[in-house]
């Protein structure tokens, strides 16, 4: 078998676009979407409409239930952006998304962890917002249960593979339309960056029972949204868009 994942698009339709035509060149079997979709001062109608004319296995993020679930004067500007861009269609096709979701019992999609949407499972964040991976233990005890070879995660935009001690994979893909954010929530304020603006997905293959997994970086016209998120004020999202750093 062989799939292409992809996550946190973010309301980026050229980075999208230009994913889902990089896809149809792999040859895959199956794409499937880890959440956050929508969420940006980027084209959210215009990303959703691609994804409800896609064929792809999507689950939602945070960000897709927090415009479902909150109000717009509780929303954070991202989400209410979003969310003011949105049709019913594109509202009832957000709320018919699982958290998470088996495919024939040998992959899982979460977007955060197994048991949570916010909480981030490969990288931690350190005292005065230094992030480094997280701990082996803590890997494995997060995906307790979750008995498949193959295991897909999202939320901190950073393509990374983790291959548990008992063989078990757990791959985040990167995001297709957000390479760096900043975050003041709690506990700690930090950054997260790819350090590329190009559009991250993965490629899963199995092959002899093993599953390998290949990164890949699709270059599209990225100064165009970054002049899209300037021109509507939001500069963090201009600096990732433009460099794949916050600036």
């Amino acid at each position: 078998m062989r799939l292409a994942a992809i996550a946190d698009i973010h309301g980026n339709h050229l980075a999208l676009k230009a994913v889902l035509d990089d896809i149809d060149r792999q040859n895959v079997d199956l794409t499937v979407n880890l959440g956050d979709h929508l969420s940006s001062p980027l084209e959210a109608a215009r990303t959703a409409d691609l994804l409800l004319a896609s064929q792809m296995v999507s689950i939602r993020g945070n960000h897709d239930r927090w415009i479902l679930e909150k109000t717009p004067e509780q929303m954070g500007a991202s989400d209410r952006w979003a969310h003011d861009q949105l049709t019913d269609a594109h509202k009832e096709w957000l709320g018919t998304l699982p958290a998470t979701r088996w495919i024939d019992d040998r992959i899982f999609l979460c977007h955060g962890t197994p048991g949570s949407d916010t909480t981030y499972w490969l990288e931690k964040v350190r005292p005065y917002g230094v992030i480094t991976m997280s701990p082996i233990e803590e890997i494995e005890a997060a995906a307790e249960g979750i008995d498949c070879p193959l295991i897909l995660c999202a939320h901190t935009h950073i393509p990374r593979a983790v291959r548990l001690r008992d063989g078990r994979l757990v791959v985040n893909p990167g995001s297709v339309g957000c390479p760096g954010y900043d975050d003041d929530s709690p506990p700690i304020p930090h950054i997260m960056q790819a350090g590329t603006p190009d559009a991250s997905y993965a490629i899963l293959e199995e092959v002899g029972g093993a599953w390998r997994v290949s990164f890949r970086q699709v270059p599209y016209d990225h100064m165009a949204m970054a002049e899209i998120a300037r021109a509507r004020g939001n500069a963090a999202w201009a600096s990732a868009l433009s460099s794949g750093w916050i600036r």
